[in-house]
């Protein structure tokens, strides 16, 4: 459901926001600005955006192993979060301009003094803010060894 949020929201934003004049939602606190983002999070790596691929294919494989072992309801809704927003995010590298797995991510909300995000950054920041909440709680991913299902 999260890819499909954020790849919807990116073909409105590819159509309706320009990359020029931002757009004001609430004033200047929140606006709409078209971005394309070679990087990661803060534009980090802008020059290494397939190692950022080949780490969000394994990022995705780690996930989908782990998935089916989470006992836990929260535990599976990090991992969802996270899924959703690594695969919005591969899914620009992989197919989108200027090359295949080099391609740029799209993002389109601003807010002042912060990088220029998309749907794909705040599912995975969720799921990073939740997984700390979790581990500060003591709340384990998975049953105690004995307490395991068959």
């Amino acid at each position: 459901m999260i890819w499909a949020i954020d790849f919807t929201t990116k073909v409105w934003a590819l159509e309706s926001v320009s990359p020029v004049k931002p757009t004001p939602i609430i004033g200047s606190f929140l606006q709409l600005r078209l971005v394309f983002n070679p990087g990661a999070a803060f534009s980090v790596g802008t020059n290494v955006t397939f190692i950022f691929t080949i780490l969000s294919g394994a990022a995705v494989a780690g996930i989908a192993y782990y998935a089916i072992k989470i006992d836990n309801r929260w535990w599976s809704v990090v991992l969802g979060l996270a899924l959703g927003g690594i695969l919005g995010n591969l899914t620009d590298r992989i197919f989108r301009q200027p090359s295949p797995f080099n391609g740029h991510v799209i993002d389109w909300i601003e807010l002042p003094r912060w990088p220029v995000f998309n749907i794909a950054d705040m599912a995975i920041v969720c799921a990073a803010v939740l997984s700390v909440v979790l581990i500060t709680k003591e709340i384990p991913p998975f049953a105690p060894v004995g307490d395991q299902k068959k």
